[in-house]
């Protein structure tokens, strides 16, 4: 079996290191050699278990998606590898029999009494686009699972589906992991079964040998007559569900449309679909309302197009039904829209389009987000109890549950005005109109901090450092840190350094006091190290990194960066912090002005750092300097002593090894 190079997201990367040789027993997720671009450094684990057969690249060789790395030799590869090449076969000529297998394998698991067992394999089924990612594995290892219980998620850009399971069994082996694309046909998950398994064969070869019947209906789709001009009606394709709920409607009458360009968004309570138009034209009617429940054949728009495939004949039926109805449809879309731009929920059934954008943004099932839109919930208020921050629908009704028993807020007048101290926004629809785009639930948390920055008498030092030796120490360091699974950034030494110059300068570390006559110093340090997150930023704390060799640093590091992604920091984490640190990265930019964050005094900001002419006295010497600024509360540090903190600071960076000794 050949092991190829997955999506690393970039278009070529550089084999930088292979971790196995000839003849090495690896297994499944086992790294096999480390890719390097500009953009990242990714370890490339292998996809089966077995015995390394050969190896095609060398380190130093650029390698993109699909090419092959190494062979690896197993009997259960062997098996695996040749079935789905015959699957492939059968699946060019016969398309058809095969999705008709998937829905017959239930029907036939029961009634067989044999007590053999069987591992199957659970592939990716056809989702309508040619890859995904791997958004979520329901299942692990040793779960008992029925058919249909669905087993991972994935996500595409226009689509996000949950998979179910074909078969009933235990769960013997989980092949992928969250992050890999897949495609149709790919192994998701093994299951050990009875004897279904057979009766699922024999209804394979059944349906193989009598394709005619499914074959029938995509007779005419094969052999479409051309036309010159005329409508068209796009019809609800083939979803993977009996029925599903018009969740939002893409286009209006009078739009121009693309082939292939998204007309409405159908959800059940297995995915949430963007239905794709089947030509480009003009849509001249529009057949659905929102929350209509419609199936495979409906019809959504008709589009006035050019040279395009004639409607099938035994759709026309239908068709003409739902054209005759489609003023009654238009007519009750109309209100709909017109009262989901009220910021608020209406009736308790529908949301605002704020508000449905979101919900958008939390992490949810398509049945979740249904429900909530039935009950007028914002997502985003959920308390969420699913693995990875998911909102479930418990969590949903444990939200309505307790928003029906809390008593009636008091009337409040309007006073948005005395929240920042600012008079209300003026009237813009002289000048073109506006709407309101929703803030994350995060960036209105930090609202009423960062207004706190009013009230306190900022200044900026700016400087740069000489980082060349750190950063070719850290080059000789890296790899051996790579081995052992740490991320060695910049970021830990510059950590450590700042660590070391709070023991001696406390001040920068400390607090004003509320009678503003005295400074509160505390006895140990905690540094606060902003993240950047889709949500906004946060700044989880690294603590004691006076007391912690960089090693240990920038693990603590790499897991705080991990948590605040995944949205699993707890409130402890965000807590107690003296000092902050926040890195632009590779973002850009020369200097900024950082803001102090309350209660703290002071705040380093790091810009990218870039090669510089340096003057060594005789000559110019190619130098990486490293921009660094320096914010702090005026009342407590004045400028000489915060130049004299970032000269020091330069020159523990030019040499940082003083410090570790």
């Amino acid at each position: 079996m050949q092991i190829t190079t997955p999506d690393i997201g970039v278009d070529k990367a550089t084999v930088a290191e292979i971790l196995v040789k000839v003849g090495d027993t690896i297994a499944v997720d086992d790294s096999i050699v480390l890719l390097e671009s500009d953009k990242a450094s990714v370890e490339v684990p292998s996809t089966s278990a077995g015995v390394v057969k050969s190896i095609l690249v060398q380190e130093g060789d650029s390698v993109s998606e699909g090419a092959v790395l190494i062979e690896i030799e197993s009997a259960d590869t062997t098996a695996s590898t040749d079935k789905p090449v015959q699957e492939n076969v059968q699946v060019t000529t016969q398309t058809a029999p095969v999705a008709e297998v998937t829905a017959e394998q239930p029907a036939q698991a029961t009634p067989v009494a044999s007590i053999s067992t069987q591992v199957v394999d659970v592939k990716v089924p056809d989702i309508g686009v040619e890859k995904a990612l791997v958004g979520e594995i329901l299942v692990k290892v040793g779960d008992e699972i029925a058919v249909d219980d669905s087993i991972v998620v994935v996500e595409s850009d226009k689509a996000t589906v949950e998979v179910p399971s074909t078969v009933a069994g235990i769960v013997e082996s989980v092949i992928v992991k969250e992050g890999d694309s897949v495609k149709e046909g790919v192994v998701l998950i093994t299951v050990k079964t009875t004897s279904s398994v057979t009766a699922s064969a024999a209804s394979t070869s059944v349906a193989e040998t009598a394709p005619v019947a499914p074959a029938s209906p995509e007779a005419p789709q094969a052999t479409p007559q051309v036309a010159q001009s005329g409508k068209v009606e796009v019809t609800v394709p083939d979803l993977g569900v009996d029925k599903a709920t018009i969740s939002e409607i893409l286009v209006n009458v009078g739009d121009k449309v693309e082939k292939d360009q998204s007309l409405c968004v159908a959800e059940s309570d297995k995915a949430s679909v963007e239905v794709p138009s089947t030509v480009a034209g003009i849509i001249t009617a529009i057949h659905v309302e929102l929350n209509q429940s419609v199936k495979q054949g409906v019809a959504l728009v008709t589009i006035e197009a050019e040279g395009v495939a004639q409607p099938q004949v035994t759709a026309a039926a239908p068709q003409v039904a739902k054209a005759e109805s489609a003023p009654v449809a238009k007519a009750a879309v109309a209100p709909t829209q017109a009262s989901s731009s009220a910021p608020v929920v209406q009736d308790g059934e529908k949301l605002s389009k704020a508000q449905q954008a979101e919900n958008a943004k939390v992490y949810a099932g398509p049945a979740v987000r249904k429900l909530a839109r039935e009950l007028g919930v914002v997502l985003s208020q959920v308390q969420a109890s699913g693995s990875n921050t998911r909102v479930l629908k418990d969590d949903v009704f444990a939200f309505v549950k307790a928003k029906l028993t809390e008593p009636a807020p008091a009337v409040q007048s309007i006073a948005a005005s005395a929240v920042s101290g600012l008079p209300a926004l003026p009237d813009f629809s002289s000048f073109g109109g506006s709407e309101l785009a929703p803030m994350t639930r995060l960036q209105q948390v930090s609202v009423p901090q960062l207004s706190l920055n009013n009230f306190i008498p900022q200044v900026t030092q700016f400087d740069l450092a000489d980082i060349t030796e750190l950063e070719a120490w850290r080059g000789e360091l890296k790899g051996k840190f790579k081995q052992d699974g740490i991320s060695l950034t910049i970021l830990a030494f510059i950590a450590k350094a700042v660590a070391f110059l709070l023991k001696e300068e406390p001040y920068f570390a400390g607090h004003l006091a509320d009678d503003q006559k005295a400074v509160v110093l505390r006895k140990e340090i905690h540094m606060g190290i902003a993240v950047a997150t889709p949500d906004g930023l946060t700044v989880p704390v690294l603590r004691n990194p006076d007391q912690k060799s960089i090693k240990q640093i920038a693990i603590e590091l790499g897991e705080l960066s991990k948590k605040a992604r995944d949205k699993k920091l707890s409130p402890k984490d965000l807590q107690g912090a003296n000092f902050t640190i926040t890195s632009l990265g590779s973002i850009g930019g020369t200097a900024f002005t950082p803001l102090v964050n309350w209660p703290q005094v002071a705040i380093l900001g790091i810009s990218p750092a870039t090669m510089q002419p340096v003057w060594n006295g005789s000559g110019f010497d190619p130098k990486l300097m490293l921009p660094l600024s320096l914010s702090y509360d005026h009342r407590v540090i004045n400028g000489a002593d915060a130049a004299r903190f970032s000269n020091k600071l330069t020159k523990l960076l030019a040499d940082i090894r003083n410090i570790l000794l």
